[in-house]
């Protein structure tokens, strides 16, 4: 989405959990603070901060409806692991929830607890389903070769997917071992993720399939940089491999630095995300941590 409502208030208090390392903070709309850009770094902040991969904000309201913060202020229309840790949150404060329908970024899915052991939930996501092609991602095709690749930070050929699963990505895949390594992810990941072809910026991923049913990815995400795992990216990168005849039709095991995600993947696309949430805390922001109102940074 290229306009987003106005920024809401939220309350001070918070949850927080990750997805394989992948962390974020729930807050509930409020009157404590306001989620402005800056406010957004500052609460998001490893230091200074909570410290998160980003912000799920549950609106007030009788429908579940959210929006999702990323650590540099910025909106963004949905998370994998976002949404499940909104899962374990709304599992956490009442028992007898198991299956959650949501409303983000103009669209609504749903979501199935599956079971909690202590603070370790099992939770998925059905994803919808993805598109694929330039006009998934809104890049330029004129950006890409004769052959569909597109020129990496050294003029090689990278050959890439792109994919849609509410929310933009490009998986790079690699045919070589040496090609998905940390060293190449801190090259290629930001010179695609802000690629001026690609108009609202993109998520990036190095894929490699590793056997039946399996696959490997390292994640550099928009707005956030590397990250030890992500939802949207774990779909994404198993939708490219099933379509590029890598990995057969069905279940797909993403192993990420922090760990795998399963993704069920249909022959028409049709995505479902599933795995583990762990809770890691819950309290309140200091009011020196946030700025006061200033309409000038209202976005």
């Amino acid at each position: 989405m290229s306009h987003w409502p106005p920024r809401p208030r939220l309350s001070a208090s918070f949850y927080k959990a990750h997805g394989l390392g992948n962390d974020y903070l729930v807050f509930e709309e409020g009157d404590d603070w306001l989620a402005n850009p800056e406010n957004v770094r500052r609460v998001c902040h490893r230091t200074m901060g909570a410290g998160s991969d980003g912000i799920v904000v549950l609106l007030a309201g009788d429908r579940v409806r959210l929006r999702m913060f990323n650590p540099d202020g910025g909106e963004f229309e949905r998370s994998g692991n976002g949404l499940r840790v909104l899962a374990s949150y709304l599992m956490r404060a009442d028992a007898d929830v198991r299956e959650m329908d949501v409303e983000v970024g103009g669209a609504r899915i749903r979501m199935v607890g599956h079971g909690r052991v202590r603070g370790t939930y099992d939770v998925s996501v059905d994803m919808g389903r993805a598109s694929m092609g330039p006009s998934a991602v809104s890049l330029d095709p004129g950006a890409l070769d004769a052959v569909g690749c597109l020129p990496g930070p050294s003029g090689e050929g990278l050959r890439v997917a792109p994919v849609s699963v509410g929310n933009p990505h490009v998986v790079v895949l690699c045919e070589d071992e040496s090609d998905l390594s940390e060293v190449r992810l801190a090259e290629i990941g930001p010179f695609v993720a802000e690629h001026p072809a690609i108009e609202n910026g993109t998520n990036v991923q190095l894929a490699i399939a590793d056997g039946e049913g399996k696959c490997r990815a390292l994640i550099w995400e928009r707005g956030v940089g590397r990250t030890s795992a992500s939802g949207t990216s774990a779909c994404a990168v198993a939708v490219a491999m099933v379509a590029s005849g890598a990995l057969a039709v069905g279940d797909v095991a993403v192993r990420m630095p922090g760990g795998v995600l399963n993704v069920h993947v249909s022959s028409e696309l049709d995505v479902v995300l599933r795995g583990p949430v762990e809770e890691v805390m819950s309290g309140r922001i200091s009011c020196a941590t946030v700025l006061s109102d200033d309409p000038g940074l209202r976005s």
